[in-house]
């Protein structure tokens, strides 16, 4: 495995700022790299016009499957503050500990889930989490930036109520389902049970993993049971599996969005909001809700 020294990564860092204008010498900014999409909006909606963020995610790419390359790993070790979130990219973590000047990691000021399968990092899928994770950005912000700091409280504290918003349309919208079990490509969506629905995934929490025959079976057992219509395949993953179930069972195929990247393709105006709000209409619709 090749070995990037620390010395050539700085001095690759500094060009890469200058390249991008990203740094604090060359406009006065603080220049914040978060390691996946839901890090980099939220950043995006505290910093304002204060701070440039970059996102070492680029559309289209599983967030997962990210390998960082020498020019984000250089803008990493130049970022004034790196946001990520432990065990969810390895490489990332790896760069962290080499490479980063400071950090916030989502696990020190997010209460995460423990699943049978381990924590369960897609804590987006909650609202109030994400509102909880912008207070600590804008509190990281204001640290680092103090010249700044009313203006990142402001905007975090703003955040926080468009976030309330989301998360009380969640709770009403899903209040009164007729099915309040889903069946989803990966266990991307677990953080949805504080809503009352019951999340079964066809593959882990990596989108990779495979599923055994014992819980095909016992995944066809609980849609029969449950009165289930419609699996949920996922955008950035395949949908071969779900396919495959819907197919088998003759239901219907439907598409959530895990929101852990954006598509290529998303229409101008595509944010995490109406991602979110995408996701609950699918919702509602597969699930009978009044």
């Amino acid at each position: 495995m090749l070995r990037v020294a620390v010395a050539p990564i700085l001095a690759l860092a500094v060009a890469a700022s200058a390249l991008t204008g990203c740094s604090v010498q060359d406009d006065g900014k603080v220049h914040v790299v978060a390691a996946f999409y839901p890090l980099a909006w939220a950043a995006g909606q505290v910093a304002g016009p204060d701070a440039e963020i970059e996102d070492l995610t680029t559309p289209g790419v599983e967030p997962h499957d990210l390998e960082l390359t020498v020019r984000q790993t250089a803008a990493l070790s130049a970022a004034d503050v790196v946001l990520y979130e432990k065990g969810f990219q390895p490489s990332v973590d790896s760069a962290v500990k080499e490479n980063a000047r400071d950090a916030l990691e989502v696990g020190s000021v997010v209460d995460l889930e423990q699943t049978d399968d381990g924590v369960d990092p897609h804590f987006w899928h909650d609202p109030a989490r994400m509102a909880d994770y912008a207070d600590a950005i804008g509190a990281k912000l204001a640290k680092v930036d103090p010249a700044h700091a009313r203006g990142y409280r402001s905007r975090a504290a703003a955040l926080r109520g468009r976030l309330g918003r989301l998360d009380r349309d969640y709770a009403t919208g899903l209040r009164t389902c007729r099915v309040t079990t889903i069946v989803v490509s990966h266990d991307a969506f677990g953080y949805l049970s504080k809503f009352g629905l019951r999340v079964k995934g066809i593959a882990g929490l990596s989108p990779d993993a495979e599923p055994s025959a014992r819980h095909i079976r016992e995944l066809q057992d609980l849609i029969d049971r449950d009165g289930i219509t419609s699996v949920f395949s996922e955008t950035l993953a395949s949908p071969k599996l779900t396919e495959s179930l819907a197919g088998d069972l003759a239901l219907r195929s439907a598409v959530l969005d895990p929101i852990e990247g954006v598509q290529e393709d998303a229409p101008s105006g595509t944010d995490y909001l109406s991602l979110m709000r995408g996701n609950l209409k699918r919702l509602e619709r597969a699930n009978s809700c009044s």
